[in-house]
């Protein structure tokens, strides 16, 4: 049977790229963020349709329908009215217009009904009404659910990431395939960048521009060569310390301006990786932070993934948005083969 699928809040491509590698093709990616389409077209055999979820109608998803025995809809709505920091800290975080995307895909879904649903987002949209509301639609609909927090190293990202991952089907119950690594065989920071060429903070790679380093100010250059693998800010001589950290509060983050370990997965790649007081993002061994090239391999993204070129110019926090917000490309594969030994169970 020849399928089809239709990737909503695309992005850059990180689940679209997945699923393609999978053997599902992708017509086309819908996004609001028109930065996001050198990225997406450059990388993928897909249209990139710059459009507000809101406005999309079931005729145009169906237009990219035509012909096809199976209809799929995926996508990830943002993530961030639903993560644990928003809920915890920010007054709007329930009042974020984000916070409704999600109705927005399932009123998609429900026009169009297409054979195969699947959603990514982060884990604690499952005590969300939103969540609950989706799959009561679902269920309406006729659809078999499934959903499971899943980490992202049992399939191959080398990153310690957490995620749900929605599963629907109009034929019968679909299953996320079982993890493909074991606790002792997950791809490491080493097996993903440990190979990439050596760079100072502030410098580009002259064959990769996107491996580049933000520049450190003098304090947290002395920071950092007192920075262990796996380390706090503990490590550190006292007067190197910010003030927070002689707070209770303070102590509380013991993870910020940390080394990542050479030989485990990376912490969650977030959409500030590329500073080195954003969370444990100094590199294992170099004086420096992340580069934005490693942010994408640690995502999954293949070592050619073209993000910028001189035509399409992007700026550091531009490129850090598109890259930590992407769905990892492994976990879009694994739900991509997932949803390819669901329908040949159904053709049997």
């Amino acid at each position: 049977m020849a399928n089809i699928a239709i990737d909503l809040f695309c992005g850059i491509g990180g689940l679209t790229k997945g699923l393609s590698l999978s053997g599902i093709d992708v017509a086309a990616g819908f996004d609001i963020d028109e930065s996001c389409r050198f990225a997406y077209e450059s990388n993928n055999d897909a249209k990139f349709i710059n459009e507000d979820i809101n406005d999309i109608t079931c005729e145009e998803v169906n237009g990219f329908f035509l012909d096809y025995d199976v209809k799929i809809i995926v996508g990830c709505a943002p993530c961030q009215p639903f993560s644990r920091y928003s809920l915890r800290y920010r007054k709007d975080g329930r009042t974020d217009r984000k916070w409704k995307l999600l109705y927005s895909f399932s009123r998609i879904v429900k026009e169009c009904l297409p054979d195969i649903v699947s959603m990514e987002n982060v884990p604690s949209l499952v005590n969300e009404k939103v969540f609950a509301d989706f799959i009561a639609q679902l269920n309406e609909l006729g659809y078999y659910v499934e959903w499971n927090i899943v980490f992202c190293p049992d399939y191959g990202v080398p990153q310690k990431r957490k995620r749900l991952v929605l599963l629907a089907s109009k034929f019968g119950e679909i299953h996320l395939i079982p993890p493909l690594y074991k606790r002792n065989e997950y791809k490491t920071v080493r097996m993903a960048i440990g190979a990439l060429p050596q760079i100072a903070d502030g410098e580009i790679c002259e064959n990769d521009t996107l491996h580049r380093a933000s520049k450190l100010s003098v304090i947290n250059r002395k920071r950092i060569r007192q920075s262990v693998q796996g380390g706090t800010w503990r490590d550190w001589d006292q007067e190197l310390r910010l003030d927070c950290h002689n707070k209770k509060t303070g102590a509380t983050y013991p993870s910020v301006y940390g080394r990542m370990k050479w030989d485990e997965p990376s912490p969650t790649i977030t959409t500030q990786f590329y500073g080195y007081g954003n969370g444990r993002f100094g590199h294992p061994e170099q004086d420096r932070a992340l580069s934005l090239r490693e942010g994408a391999i640690l995502q999954s993204f293949p070592d050619d993934y073209i993000f910028t070129d001189e035509e399409h110019p992007s700026q550091k926090r531009e490129l850090g948005i598109h890259i930590g917000n992407a769905v990892p490309v492994e976990l879009g594969r694994a739900i991509g083969v997932s949803i390819q030994q669901h329908l040949k169970e159904y053709e049997r």
